[in-house]
Protein backbone atom coordinates (compact mmCIF):
# COMPACT_ATOMS: atom_id res chain seq x y z
CA UNK A 1 0.00 0.00 0.00
CA UNK A 2 1.28 3.27 -0.90
CA UNK A 3 0.39 6.37 0.52
CA UNK A 4 2.00 9.91 -0.79
CA UNK A 5 1.30 13.80 -0.45
CA UNK A 6 4.35 15.41 -2.77
CA UNK A 7 4.49 18.61 -4.30
CA UNK A 8 6.48 17.26 -7.42
CA UNK A 9 4.86 15.55 -10.47
CA UNK A 10 4.54 11.74 -10.96
CA UNK A 11 5.03 9.00 -13.74
CA UNK A 12 2.21 7.20 -14.08
CA UNK A 13 3.96 4.85 -16.18
CA UNK A 14 6.59 4.24 -13.71
CA UNK A 15 3.67 4.12 -10.72
CA UNK A 16 1.65 1.61 -12.77
CA UNK A 17 3.91 -1.00 -14.25
CA UNK A 18 4.43 -2.99 -11.77
CA UNK A 19 0.97 -2.16 -9.85
CA UNK A 20 -0.60 -5.73 -9.49
CA UNK A 21 1.42 -7.76 -11.66
CA UNK A 22 3.19 -10.94 -10.51
CA UNK A 23 0.21 -12.33 -7.57
CA UNK A 24 -2.24 -14.98 -8.04
CA UNK A 25 -4.59 -12.90 -6.24
CA UNK A 26 -4.64 -10.37 -8.25
CA UNK A 27 -7.58 -10.20 -11.09
CA UNK A 28 -8.17 -6.70 -11.78
CA UNK A 29 -6.23 -3.36 -11.62
CA UNK A 30 -7.83 0.36 -11.66
CA UNK A 31 -6.41 3.08 -11.79
CA UNK A 32 -7.51 6.83 -11.87
CA UNK A 33 -5.82 10.28 -12.79
CA UNK A 34 -6.99 13.41 -11.52
CA UNK A 35 -6.07 16.68 -13.70
CA UNK A 36 -6.02 20.20 -12.89
CA UNK A 37 -8.96 21.54 -14.97
CA UNK A 38 -10.49 25.24 -15.67
CA UNK A 39 -14.17 25.19 -15.00
CA UNK A 40 -14.62 28.70 -15.82
CA UNK A 41 -12.21 29.75 -18.07
CA UNK A 42 -10.35 32.42 -15.88
CA UNK A 43 -7.59 29.90 -14.00
CA UNK A 44 -4.18 29.98 -14.53
CA UNK A 45 -3.33 27.43 -11.44
CA UNK A 46 -4.63 25.87 -8.82
CA UNK A 47 -3.20 26.13 -5.31
CA UNK A 48 -3.05 23.14 -3.00
CA UNK A 49 -2.35 23.95 0.85
CA UNK A 50 -2.27 20.43 3.74
CA UNK A 51 -0.99 19.93 6.89
CA UNK A 52 2.10 16.86 6.75
CA UNK A 53 1.59 14.31 8.71
CA UNK A 54 -2.34 14.90 9.26
CA UNK A 55 -3.08 14.47 5.76
CA UNK A 56 -1.03 11.43 4.46
CA UNK A 57 -2.85 9.99 8.18
CA UNK A 58 -6.72 10.48 6.80
CA UNK A 59 -5.97 9.53 3.46
CA UNK A 60 -4.41 6.21 4.92
CA UNK A 61 -7.00 5.83 7.53
CA UNK A 62 -9.49 5.56 4.17
CA UNK A 63 -7.15 3.58 2.44
CA UNK A 64 -7.07 0.69 5.30
CA UNK A 65 -11.78 1.17 4.91
CA UNK A 66 -11.32 0.85 1.39
CA UNK A 67 -9.11 -2.24 1.44
CA UNK A 68 -11.00 -3.87 4.61
CA UNK A 69 -14.16 -3.35 2.53
CA UNK A 70 -13.10 -4.56 -0.70
CA UNK A 71 -10.95 -7.05 0.12
CA UNK A 72 -7.91 -5.25 -1.94
CA UNK A 73 -5.12 -6.91 -2.41
CA UNK A 74 -2.46 -3.43 -3.35
CA UNK A 75 -3.80 0.59 -3.10
CA UNK A 76 -1.52 3.16 -4.38
CA UNK A 77 -2.92 7.16 -3.50
CA UNK A 78 -0.72 9.72 -4.47
CA UNK A 79 -1.84 13.28 -4.42
CA UNK A 80 -0.20 16.63 -5.34
CA UNK A 81 0.14 19.53 -3.44
CA UNK A 82 1.48 23.32 -4.23
CA UNK A 83 1.17 25.19 -6.77
CA UNK A 84 -0.10 23.79 -10.41
CA UNK A 85 -1.14 24.57 -13.81
CA UNK A 86 -4.08 23.67 -15.75
CA UNK A 87 -3.88 20.48 -17.38
CA UNK A 88 -1.35 18.63 -15.27
CA UNK A 89 -1.84 15.66 -13.14
CA UNK A 90 -2.95 16.59 -9.41
CA UNK A 91 -3.84 12.62 -8.19
CA UNK A 92 -4.03 9.32 -9.06
CA UNK A 93 -5.77 6.14 -7.42
CA UNK A 94 -4.87 2.53 -8.36
CA UNK A 95 -6.69 -0.08 -6.87
CA UNK A 96 -5.47 -3.88 -7.03
CA UNK A 97 -8.22 -7.26 -5.99
CA UNK A 98 -9.26 -10.28 -7.23
CA UNK A 99 -12.35 -9.16 -9.34
CA UNK A 100 -13.19 -6.44 -10.85
CA UNK A 101 -16.28 -4.79 -9.20
CA UNK A 102 -14.29 -4.40 -6.07
CA UNK A 103 -11.53 -2.92 -8.10
CA UNK A 104 -13.79 -0.20 -9.34
CA UNK A 105 -15.74 0.12 -6.59
CA UNK A 106 -12.93 1.00 -4.42
CA UNK A 107 -11.49 3.26 -6.67
CA UNK A 108 -14.66 5.40 -6.84
CA UNK A 109 -14.67 5.31 -3.10
CA UNK A 110 -11.56 6.72 -2.97
CA UNK A 111 -11.85 9.19 -5.39
CA UNK A 112 -15.15 10.59 -3.36
CA UNK A 113 -13.28 10.99 -0.60
CA UNK A 114 -9.92 12.87 -2.11
CA UNK A 115 -12.50 15.19 -3.62
CA UNK A 116 -14.28 16.14 -0.61
CA UNK A 117 -13.01 14.73 2.75
CA UNK A 118 -9.22 14.88 1.85
CA UNK A 119 -7.31 17.71 4.18
CA UNK A 120 -6.43 20.05 1.03
CA UNK A 121 -7.49 23.72 1.27
CA UNK A 122 -7.62 24.56 -2.47
CA UNK A 123 -6.89 28.28 -4.11
CA UNK A 124 -7.49 28.92 -7.68
CA UNK A 125 -5.32 31.89 -9.12
CA UNK A 126 -5.93 33.76 -12.29
CA UNK A 127 -5.76 37.31 -14.06
CA UNK A 128 -8.60 38.97 -11.60
CA UNK A 129 -6.87 37.37 -8.10
CA UNK A 130 -6.80 34.31 -5.99
CA UNK A 131 -10.00 32.60 -4.51
CA UNK A 132 -10.48 29.39 -2.15
CA UNK A 133 -12.57 26.94 -3.80
CA UNK A 134 -15.59 25.87 -1.74
CA UNK A 135 -17.07 22.62 -1.13
CA UNK A 136 -19.35 21.52 -3.93
CA UNK A 137 -22.49 19.62 -3.17
CA UNK A 138 -22.41 17.26 -5.65
CA UNK A 139 -19.14 16.16 -4.48
CA UNK A 140 -20.99 15.30 -0.87
CA UNK A 141 -23.82 13.30 -2.50
CA UNK A 142 -21.34 11.32 -4.08
CA UNK A 143 -20.26 10.57 -0.79
CA UNK A 144 -23.61 9.26 0.22
CA UNK A 145 -23.92 6.17 -1.76
CA UNK A 146 -20.91 4.75 0.12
Amino acid sequence: MKVSVQAEPFDLGAELADFGTGRADVGAVVSFTGIVRDDTGAMDALELEHYPGMTERAIAGIVDQAVERWSLSDVTVIHRHGRLVVGEQIMMVATAARHRVAAFEAAEFLMDYLKSRAPFWKKEHGPEGTSWVAAKDEDEDALKRW
